[in-house]
């Protein structure tokens, strides 16, 4: 007996790339409401990058540096000895939090996390620094 099709199943991905947050938020609204309207469309969530990742990290280790010194001349104010040079230094875990959220939150924290779920964000980064002692 021969077989007679009534349909075909046709899926196609399409992926856009934009600036214009309030551009990407419309068409996702505009793609929701496709789905409300019983249209079979399956979207996933927009995904919000940080466009100058480099940037951010360069500022936060020099900050976390500077920072660093900070403390460590506070935990040798009593003992009469004074923080020398960086012996050494390195990058730990790098964050990319939504705004309030911490990397307790996350099950990989070791390696850092990369929320792209939310358009705002907390960047973080754990740094370890060795001074010698004067």
């Amino acid at each position: 007996p021969r077989q007679v099709r009534n349909g075909f199943d046709v899926s196609q991905t399409v992926r856009i790339s934009s600036r214009d947050l309030a551009a990407i938020t419309q068409a996702n609204q505009s793609i929701l409401e496709l789905r409300a309207d019983s249209h079979p469309i399956f979207p996933q969530a927009p995904q919000y990058l940080v466009s100058d990742l480099e940037s951010i990290k360069m500022s936060l280790i020099a900050d976390a540096t500077k920072n660093a010194r900070n403390r460590a001349t506070e935990f040798v104010k009593q003992d009469g000895v004074k923080v020398g040079v960086m012996k050494s230094a390195s990058q730990g875990a790098f964050y990319i939090l939504p705004v309030g959220g911490n990397n307790e939150d996350s099950d990989n924290s070791y390696g850092g996390v990369y929320d792209k779920s939310t358009i705002h964000k907390t960047a973080r980064v754990v740094v370890t620094i060795v001074y010698n002692i004067e």
